[in-house]
């Protein structure tokens, strides 16, 4: 009887000894998956630190839960969330700057990737998930009007009239902040400069106007946020035949239905000197975590980042690949032409936000484009009053 007692009593002490780090994650099918395989063997592949996860809904769920708790407590070590909310728990010293952890990285490791989460200099988060958008077009649709994938936005307006019918329109536009800066920054725009809002620069008003122009010509369909699922509904019933949307948008689609009709992917329409939103999720070691769950945290980080892993990710979530050594393993899903393409985009890319003060000035600007998109407010008026709306707070 001594042996299995001494065996129980040793297995005991490790178990006590292990460091545990309580995480909070928001991934979703399909990628949850690959997640929940990383977290399970990671525990199993070493006994000095343990995962213990926690799904805790999208990306807005999870900013809101996260706030709730770092005021009440309860917060997790760990958390997986969306990148431009980083900025944000970075001021407020909710986050912690991981540098001192980061020793003997991956070589292969894309630095933009790593800078991404990136704060002021310091990184507050690793990068767990990137991605671009995407102007995605119903193919058959095209073809039989003999359109070609729009590389101008002058093409995209083209496109949206030749493809509206009375019963369907062109393009469906969301009013969501993250749709609408992916066309700023590809006008060459920023929502935010010198630390301010600026949501009347040329380029801003300019990506409202032509939003304006498509939907009161009737040949594009405003969505709001609440309306996001009809906003895909109307994408896969065929009531419009583009939008705009992340590379990981189509993986969830086509893991929950089948499509009547074949979709195509091209790059964002870009002017010279225009860029794209490299937008995600990025896990962050909240205040409070100790030295060696920030160890643990960066630990499990390595651990997803695994080629073959990697591998896997990209291919279940369309997200980018973080290492070099993870597209070697990707096989031929990099050499389809028009994913190749908008991959491709990653070279364009930087952070869509690392200002802290959007995620107080965003509802605004969202307020903006609802009123312009979908009650016909002037974009320039509209724009004006969510100028005025942010810089009072800005003045508090």
């Amino acid at each position: 009887m001594r042996r299995p007692l001494l065996a129980a009593l040793i297995f005991g002490t490790l178990a006590q000894a292990q460091v545990v780090i309580p995480f909070w994650h928001t991934a979703g099918p399909p990628g949850n998956a690959v997640v929940e395989e990383a977290i399970r063997s990671f525990n199993q592949s070493q006994r000095t630190y343990r995962i213990e996860a926690r799904y805790v809904g999208d990306y807005r769920e999870a900013g809101v839960k996260l706030l709730a708790a770092l005021r009440s407590g309860g917060a997790p070590v760990l958390f997986h969330g969306e990148l431009s909310f980083l900025p944000r728990l970075a001021q407020e010293g909710a986050a912690i700057p991981l540098d001192p952890y980061l020793n003997g990285l991956p070589k292969d490791l894309y630095p933009e990737m790593l800078r991404a989460t990136q704060v002021k200099g310091k990184t507050f988060g690793l990068p767990l998930g990137l991605s671009v958008p995407a102007l995605y077009y119903n193919k058959d649709a095209f073809r039989a009007k003999g359109l070609k994938p729009p590389r101008t936005w002058a093409e995209v307006e083209e496109a949206a009239g030749k493809l509206t019918s009375r019963t369907a329109k062109g393009l469906v536009v969301a009013t969501d902040i993250w749709s609408f800066n992916a066309i700023v920054m590809s006008l060459g725009g920023s929502l935010v400069r010198d630390g301010l809002p600026a949501f009347t620069s040329k380029e801003v008003v300019e990506a409202l106007e032509m939003l304006h122009r498509m939907v009161q010509k009737g040949h594009a369909q405003a969505r709001n946020l609440a309306e996001a699922q009809f906003a895909v509904a109307d994408f896969l019933r065929t009531k419009a035949f583009m939008g705009l949307g992340p590379t990981t948008a189509l993986p969830v689609v086509l893991a929950q239905t089948s499509l009547p009709f074949q979709v195509g992917m091209a790059p964002v329409p870009r002017r010279e000197g225009g860029a794209v939103p490299l937008s995600g999720a990025a896990l962050a070691v909240l205040r409070g975590a100790s030295p060696e769950q920030s160890r643990g945290a960066v630990a499990f980080w390595l651990h997803f980042l695994e080629p073959k892993r990697q591998a896997e990710w990209v291919r279940t979530t369309w997200y980018l690949p973080l290492r070099k050594e993870a597209e070697r393993e990707l096989g031929d899903f990099l050499k389809d032409p028009e994913r190749q393409a908008v991959f491709a985009q990653a070279e364009l890319g930087r952070p869509w936000s690392q200002d802290p003060e959007m995620v107080v000035w965003y509802g605004f600007l969202e307020e903006a484009l609802e009123r312009s998109l979908k009650q016909g407010v002037r974009p320039q008026l509209a724009l004006e009053e969510a100028q005025k709306k942010a810089m009072a707070v800005e003045r508090r």
